[in-house]
């Protein structure tokens, strides 16, 4: 069970009426945390963005760290969505792990890629310090690093990815280079910037 699953079953054992959109005020919450950070952000701040009362946020999320482990989830929930969704065309394992990273290029740049990755946030902000996010992130990796693993063994089944790489090594370097997109795009780059990235990662499969 998700938090945002947990928060709502414990909202509803209660007797407590939905009050609001726990979807959409969780990804409005995103937007705050990637663009402020977990210390930079407020209960009133979230009360703003999220159309909540603060009395309403205490209501279904016992503190701040809540609503962030639970915008967290929603926010991997709806990510990964995308992602599978993006990487699904692709014919054979080197074209999905294409589509994967210019996915992932396409959220390091523009206003997207200024407002940040809300797991680099909490992997840089938070991981060291707090054991339940920390987990979290470590999950993220993993799944990230298992995905790539997985599509370039099944490149090397169907011939477009040369038989010499290490799957688990080539899994460690492409996981490196989208976070490493997604740090570069809070600095501000171009859509051809971090394409030509994300393309040049591709030369290694070969």
């Amino acid at each position: 069970m998700s938090a945002l699953d947990s928060v709502t079953s414990t909202s509803r054992t209660a007797g407590r009426p939905r009050e609001f959109d726990m979807e959409a005020a969780l990804d409005k919450a995103i937007i705050v945390f990637t663009e402020r950070g977990y210390h930079g952000t407020s209960i009133g701040d979230l009360s703003a963005a999220m159309g909540v009362t603060a009395g309403s946020l205490y209501k279904a999320f016992a503190d701040k760290k809540a609503i962030f482990l639970a915008a967290f989830d929603r926010y991997k929930q709806v990510r990964n969505g995308l992602r599978d969704e993006a990487i699904a065309p692709g014919r054979n394992g080197r074209e999905r792990i294409r589509l994967m990273l210019h996915f992932y290029a396409d959220g390091a740049h523009g206003e997207m890629g200024r407002r940040g990755c809300l797991v680099v946030g909490a992997a840089v902000e938070l991981a060291l310090f707090d054991a339940e996010t920390d987990a979290r992130v470590a999950r993220s990796q993993a799944g990230f690093e298992m995905l790539f693993e997985r599509l370039v063994r099944e490149g090397q089944t169907d011939g477009s990815i040369g038989g010499h790489i290490d799957p688990q090594v080539t899994a460690h370097l492409l996981y490196a280079v989208i976070q490493g997109m997604r740090v570069i795009g809070k600095g501000g780059q171009d859509f051809a910037r971090a394409l030509s990235i994300a393309d040049a990662a591709l030369t290694i499969l070969d």
